[in-house]
C-alpha cells in the first residue's frame, strides 16, 4: 500500500499561487477496505428448506473520524438480518471503510462531503461484498437497492436543525 502522505501528494486541483503552492480545493480516494465483517447462519442447513421470502432488515450508519488534518476515514456500516417465519435465515454485519483525503477543503464543504458523497463513492464496494457474503453463506445473493446517501444527509440535517440542541441525533446515522 502507498504511503497516505504520498498519495495525498498526488491530489492537485490545478489551483496554484505565484509561489507555486497548491492552495485549491482538492479531495480523493486514498484507500478502500474492509474493516470487519460477520457472517452468521444460524439455521443451516434447515433454513434452506424453508419456505416463503424472508423479511429482510437493512440498517445503514456512517461515521467519520479524522486520522489527521488531511485525510479522514469514512465507516459504512451495514447490518442486515434475514428473518423467515421459522426464525433467522442469516445476518451480515459489514463495516466497509474509505480513507479520503481533503485539502484546504472548508467545513460546510467537507461534512457534506464525508456523510453523502464518500459513502456514495464506496457504496458499491460493500454492497458487492455484502451480496458474496450472502452468497457464500449459501442463499441468493443479496443486491441492495442502490441509497440515496446525499437525501439522507439533507433529511439528517432538517430533523438536526428541528430539534433542540439537547435532543439532536448523532450525525452520521442514515
Amino acid at each position: 500500500m502507498a504511503e497516505i502522505g504520498s498519495d495525498l501528494e498526488n491530489m492537485n486541483s490545478g489551483d496554484t499561487n505565484a509561489n507555486g503552492v497548491d492552495n485549491g480545493p482538492a479531495v480523493g480516494v486514498l484507500s478502500q477496505y474492509i474493516k470487519d465483517l460477520s457472517v452468521e447462519n444460524p439455521n443451516a442447513p434447515d433454513s434452506y428448506n424453508w419456505s416463503g421470502q424472508p423479511q429482510i432488515d437493512v440498517q445503514v450508519n456512517i461515521q467519520s473520524n479524522a486520522l489527521n488534518e488531511e485525510v479522514h476515514e469514512v465507516a459504512l456500516k451495514l447490518n442486515v438480518k434475514a428473518n423467515g417465519d421459522k426464525g433467522v435465515s442469516f445476518i451480515v454485519e459489514l463495516v466497509y471503510c474509505g480513507l479520503f483525503g481533503l485539502r484546504n477543503v472548508p467545513e460546510e464543504a467537507a461534512h457534506p462531503f464525508l456523510f453523502a458523497e464518500a459513502p456514495r463513492i464506496i457504496f458499491p464496494f460493500a454492497r458487492r461484498i455484502l451480496a458474496d457474503a450472502v452468497r457464500d453463506a449459501g442463499y441468493p445473493p443479496l443486491m441492495l437497492e442502490p441509497i440515496d446517501f446525499n437525501q439522507l444527509y439533507v433529511q439528517q440535517r432538517e430533523a438536526a436543525a428541528g430539534q433542540p440542541d439537547g435532543d439532536q441525533p448523532p450525525v452520521g446515522q442514515a
